[in-house]
């Protein structure tokens, strides 16, 4: 993949329009809510208007530029990052990595269940400031909420068709979203000059030590950055350079827009914001409602890239072994874009019924971010072991950066704990998704202790005599076995009773097929072990952990390469049927446990366990999750004896 990641590191005027309509739709978005998330219904004074625009300007400076653009982005797995992509570079390096990596996947996929809502309805939510509108659109209406979940719902069903063709657009519009915020921020910036003092991080420490109850407010400062963690996870889309160069524009883009509804505010002499969004108010009246369209466009863009990222972000969990085999389809030829059709469900479904909850923008804002928060703390903590493991970098300095991120992080996450009250019932899909993957990730730890396995070589002699044994009918000429034996001499017991136990399968050629998932994203590669010639063959495929596993596909190119290569001759099948198809006569064998009825298990393994093979139950098939052809397929089920019942001593009673 040397070559993606030169294609990635180019900095062209097309690579800079693709940065900003992945990247930034998140955070590109928050100028939308959050003055009026911090304001709320306090009255307006110059402590609390210069204090909180100084603290979203140091915010963006510590939070997102420092810790994100900076540090963060360096550690990109052959140029991906995520939790998942960071968590595969260091996860040799500690035994307790696990959770902080389910806790900061769950909290990142929660986040997109509530970004697309709060992010549409505060758009939508501006034509009720439109002159004579005021009441047919005012926030919490029917028809505002209809109109929101319309276009949430039109979103979700267009993920099956990809979004290769309106992808095109979406650089083009962010570029004039953020050119909209530069522009019009500068104007009220010029109508009261006076607020760029507020950039002084004196006012910043005035709010927070002097305003009554200043540090609650951080709660909605936080949400100034929320994008931030999602920034980090598309590095693939981009690469660094990109990224790091649009972010100037951005930044200042932000920034101007920030200061612009300040400088309103000043001008504006209001009590109180009552309801009003100082975002659309500072516009010209003139401008307005191509100001909605504009932003309306933006939302759906910043709520497309979060969808597109629980997608992947599903994708590399399900390859990782944090969640169950789901269905995944690739809608179009673009590298890297997938479509999961139970997480768009999810997703839909949470969407919609958030809406329907909080029915407005600022009730959604009173709960948004406190998830946010813990996915950041646990990516500063996965972030430590990098630095320290991976690019070697003195302890103390290291020690150093990270009480500085865990401090404000910490800080940011005290106050997000007040809005647990406000946020409950999204506590319990935050629950679901922890405990899917803490379920499957550890069950399958337990899964994986009573895999037994065996010297292959033993029992190669007697693989050889039964293959030319006539007597045994053959069961195919290609016996393929998928195994877990990462050692080329090493096999399953499981596998070699499948041969020989019960009715022997006799073949000409035994292949063993292990798949390899690598650190690395999208390795492609494979070797190739002959123990014995066109008899025994043991075939290791080796998968990055954002490559989809079609296994079966991969497998005959593999056979065809050693064929074309002469390794490997293609045996003549007996009853002449080979001279009309020459295609190799192969059957797979998957090998599928169940819970055996003989087990008693403690409380934890028995409910992990229980849990574990019920998902299994409704998820994909191996045979299906491998990309198996049904008519190339045999499953067999064995039982998984974990703690055998006890025997107990029967009487007899003898009947004359």
């Amino acid at each position: 993949m040397k070559s993606d990641s030169q294609q990635l590191s180019k900095v062209t005027i097309a690579s800079l329009l693709v940065a900003l309509g992945i990247i930034y739709g998140d955070i590109g978005t928050s100028p939308l809510y959050v003055l009026s998330a911090i304001l709320g219904k306090r009255p307006i004074t110059e402590l609390l208007v210069y204090g909180s625009v100084s603290c979203i300007f140091w915010t963006l400076v510590f939070q997102t530029t420092i810790k994100y653009i900076w540090l963060t982005l360096q550690a990109d797995n052959q140029g991906e990052g995520g939790v998942f992509s960071l968590y595969a570079l260091v996860r040799r390096y500690g035994k307790y990595l696990v959770i902080p990596t389910i806790l900061g996947a769950t909290t990142l996929l929660a986040d997109g269940i509530i970004t697309p809502p709060i992010s549409v309805a505060s758009a939508i939510e501006g034509l009720s400031m439109v002159k004579g509108l005021e009441v047919t659109f005012a926030p919490g209406n029917n028809l505002t909420i209809g109109i929101v979940v319309i276009i949430l719902s039109g979103l979700f069903f267009f993920q099956r068709f990809g979004s290769q063709l309106i992808g095109k657009t979406f650089g083009p519009v962010m570029a004039v979203w953020f050119g909209l915020l530069l522009v019009v921020g500068a104007w009220n910036i010029a109508r009261y000059p006076g607020i760029i003092a507020a950039l002084s991080p004196h006012y910043a420490y005035a709010l927070l030590a002097h305003y009554p109850q200043g540090f609650w407010l951080l709660g909605g400062v936080f949400l100034c950055t929320t994008g931030a963690e999602a920034l980090y996870s598309d590095l693939g889309h981009c690469g660094v350079k990109n990224i790091r160069i649009t972010w100037v524009f951005v930044k200042i883009s932000l920034v101007a827009a920030y200061l612009g509804q300040s400088a309103w505010l000043m001008n504006s002499h209001l009590p109180s914001l009552n309801g009003t969004n100082p975002f659309f108010e500072m516009m010209p009246h003139w401008f307005l409602v191509p100001s909605i369209i504009i932003a309306t466009m933006a939302t759906i863009i910043a709520s497309q890239a979060l969808i597109s990222g629980s997608f992947t972000l599903i994708s590399e969990a399900m390859n990782m072994n944090f969640w169950p085999r789901v269905k995944v389809r690739q809608p179009t030829s673009v590298k890297g874009q997938i479509y999961i059709p139970s997480v768009n469900t999810i997703l839909w479904v949470g969407c919609v019924l958030m809406i329907l909850y909080f029915r407005k923008s600022d009730h959604m804002q009173a709960a948004y971010g406190f998830s946010i928060t813990v996915a950041m703390m646990m990516t500063t903590y996965l972030l430590s072991f990098y630095l320290i493991y991976k690019r070697k970098w003195n302890i103390v300095f290291v020690g150093a950066i990270i009480f500085i991120c865990a401090t404000v992080e910490i800080s940011f996450f005290i106050a997000n704990s007040a809005k647990i009250k406000e946020r409950w019932m999204f506590l319990f899909f935050e629950l679901f998704i922890f405990m899917t993957m803490y379920i499957w990730y550890y069950a399958r730890k337990i899964n994986n202790k009573f895999v037994k396995f065996v010297d292959l070589g033993a029992y190669i002699p007697l693989l050889k005599e039964m293959s030319e044994d006539d007597a045994i009918p053959k069961f195919s000429t290609h016996l393929v076995y998928l195994t877990k034996a990462n050692n080329r001499t090493q096999i399953e017991d499981k596998i070699i009773k499948s041969i020989f136990s019960k009715k022997p399968k006799r073949a000409d050629v035994y292949w063993f097929l292990h798949v390899h998932r690598t650190e690395e994203p999208y390795t492609m590669s494979y070797d190739v072990s002959e123990l014995v010639d066109d008899k025994v063959i043991k075939v290791n495929l080796h998968l990055g952990f954002r490559v989809q596993a079609k296994a079966e596909l991969y497998f005959k190119q593999v056979v065809r390469e050693l064929v074309a290569n002469k390794e490997l001759n293609l045996h003549v099948r007996p009853d002449g049927s080979t001279r009309y198809n020459p295609e190799p006569d192969l059957k797979f064998v998957v090998i599928e446990k169940f819970l055996s009825v003989e087990n008693e298990f403690a409380l934890r393994e028995g409910l992990l366990l229980s849990s574990y093979f019920f998902m299994k139950s409704i998820s994909l098939s191996d045979a299906k999750a491998f990309g198996l052809d049904k008519s190339d397929v045999v499953v067999e089920q064995v039982p998984l004896i974990y703690q055998p019942t006890q025997l107990t001593e029967l009487t007899r009673i003898n009947n004359k």
